[in-house]
């Protein structure tokens, strides 16, 4: 069974590991490669399933999670059959699934929300620099803040443009509401350029220490 990486057994989080497919083994043809990526997204869905399967939840929390993986696939699916152009933009359509499918599958215990222009999760926008505004609410008696996907990098980015999402403009402490607006710096982006990046939340308690942290994952269509 595939575990996601960082995926805990007391659900404190999940993060997709990248797929790389081996250079000497990889097609040349963009439409072939949109297959392969397609079987491997529906496929790797059934491995995801199963963890939420081990952790034998409530009915409804069960149902919500397992309908959360099924419409990364769907989604990621459609994004690199349609809107993915080239290799590296199937690529990162598909790293964006697998991201959802681990979100999804470790479910979303805080209220949190990741929007760009307005809209949430599947996204567009043109090139330039992008405006990313990142909501959440804490539980009582708990703060909230953005913390770090890796050990040295706050962000998980991926893009065909070398796109970065810069963290000047966060709030320097946790609170009870976060409300940050960060700049996601495409201003060297081209038309159907796709850009996917995660943000990892982080619920503190009194003294700072983390209790709960689960991420979010965007993806941009330049258009």
């Amino acid at each position: 069974m595939a575990m996601p990486a960082d995926y805990s057994d007391d659900n404190s989080g999940a993060s997709a590991a990248m797929y790389t497919e081996d250079e000497s083994e990889r097609t040349d043809d963009v439409n072939e490669y949109r297959r392969i990526c397609i079987d491997f997204v529906k496929d790797i869905q059934h491995d995801y399933e199963s963890w939420v399967d081990y952790y034998k939840l409530p009915e409804d929390e069960d149902a919500r999670r397992r309908e959360g993986i099924r419409a990364a696939v769907e989604r990621s699916c459609e994004w690199i059959a349609k809107v993915a152009q080239t290799i590296k933009s199937v690529d990162i359509a598909m790293n964006d699934g697998l991201q959802k499918m681990a979100e999804a599958t470790a479910g979303r215990p805080l209220e949190i929300g990741v929007f760009v222009n307005k809209m949430s999760g599947y996204t567009e926008a043109r090139a330039g620099p992008i405006e990313v505004v990142a909501k959440g609410a804490a539980r009582q008696g708990r703060r909230i803040k953005i913390g770090f996907h890796f050990k040295d990098d706050r962000f998980r980015t991926e893009s065909t443009c070398g796109a970065r999402l810069s963290d000047e403009g966060l709030p320097p402490d946790a609170s009870e509401m976060l409300d940050a607006r960060l700049t996601l710096h495409a201003e060297g982006a081209q038309r159907r350029d796709l850009i996917s990046f995660t943000i990892t939340f982080a619920e503190v308690d009194s003294d700072g220490s983390e209790i709960e942290k689960r991420g979010l994952t965007t993806i941009v269509h330049i258009v």
